[in-house]
């Protein structure tokens, strides 16, 4: 990847100066320009960019910000994650007005972010930290995803072996979270090999979609991966797992584990099952990769689970992502 290119990936800043704060600003502008943004709507995105970073500056523990392309049929657009580890807010409404500071500034940040965005959200707790999402694009922003996922690189790392997919099938939405042995180049390989035989399969079921994926690895290192497919009509989840691959139904805080199988997709001729799970109008479907400890629990984020689901994978990759290891989150919920 050059420095003039974003690749859909994104790019990871952690958000200390203000040089990197301009740093994020340019790659921001950059990007915008590669995706033919438009002069003003990059004007825009600048703003956006630069008040985010600052904001992470001046009052955040810990800030990151994600940089990346987001795209919809044929349209595409700039979307930016911002994600902290306190001290939080208590009312991020609030916080959003003109004229509201914690430091004495002339509190227009994150207002000036609003007002520039197609579309946004937040979430925030006190003590905890915040996770504030942004997207800009050309024209009016697309409807909201009924899914969202975010990858990370090891430490040290530029290209990250987690990667995730989503298609529909006969009118029904399919996922695919993806973990490449190992982690760099060779790992990003398999997984990207993967995404793309995912997008190319013949309709199926997630057994055989992932024996299909099985057959298409052979030439990588290999993979652990899940496929999962929701029918809201029956209110059920399809689930086929192979390897480390973690995934969970959280409805009215209640959590139901989904079963993988041991095995790695592209190597070890594994055996594939398939397994039905309810899946209701206010479920919420949770994958992640073994970069991600377990240890996470939705209920202790009061309201969390009825933003956007970009911000849920946010604030598990935040709080139970590990740095030894490339992580992977991915968040859904039955399309309205």
């Amino acid at each position: 990847m050059t420095e003039d290119l974003v690749s859909d990936q994104g790019l990871w800043f952690r958000v200390e100066t203000s040089s990197t704060a301009s740093a994020v600003r340019r790659a921001a502008e950059r990007l915008g320009g590669q995706l033919h943004l438009g002069a003003r709507r990059t004007a825009d995105l600048a703003i956006v960019a630069a008040e985010l970073t600052s904001n992470l500056v001046k009052h955040a523990e810990d800030g990151v910000i994600l940089l990346r392309p987001v795209r919809r049929d044929s349209e595409a657009g700039v979307e930016l994650v911002a994600v902290d580890s306190g001290p939080g807010m208590a009312d991020l409404t609030v916080s959003s007005r003109d004229g509201h500071s914690t430091t004495g500034t002339l509190g227009i940040g994150l207002g000036a972010i609003t007002r520039q965005a197609s579309w946004y959200d937040g979430y925030s707790r006190p003590g905890r930290g915040t996770v504030f999402a942004v997207q800009v694009w050309p024209a009016a922003a697309p409807q909201p995803t009924w899914f969202a996922g975010l990858t990370r690189p090891l430490t040290g790392e530029t290209r990250c072996g987690d990667g995730f997919a989503a298609r529909t099938v006969d009118g029904r939405p399919q996922l695919l979270l993806c973990d490449g042995l190992g982690h760099g180049p060779l790992a990003a390989g398999a997984t990207d090999a993967a995404v793309a035989a995912f997008r190319n399969a013949p309709p199926g079921s997630p057994k055989t979609v992932v024996e299909h994926l099985h057959r298409s690895l052979s030439h990588t290192r290999g993979a652990a991966l899940a496929v999962a497919e929701l029918d809201p009509a029956a209110a059920k989840l399809r689930y086929a797992g192979l390897g480390n691959i973690a995934g969970t139904v959280v409805e009215d805080d209640r959590r139901r584990g989904l079963v993988s199988l041991p095995g790695i997709a592209g190597h070890q001729r594994p055996v594939v099952r398939e397994y039905d799970y309810p899946f209701g109008g206010n479920a919420l479907l949770v994958m992640h990769t073994d970069g991600v400890a377990d240890r996470w629990r939705l209920a202790e984020y009061p309201g969390l689970v009825e933003r956007a689901p970009l911000l849920v994978a946010a604030t598990v990759l935040r709080d139970c992502g590990v740095r030894r290891d490339d992580a992977g989150v991915l968040v859904a919920r039955a399309p309205a």
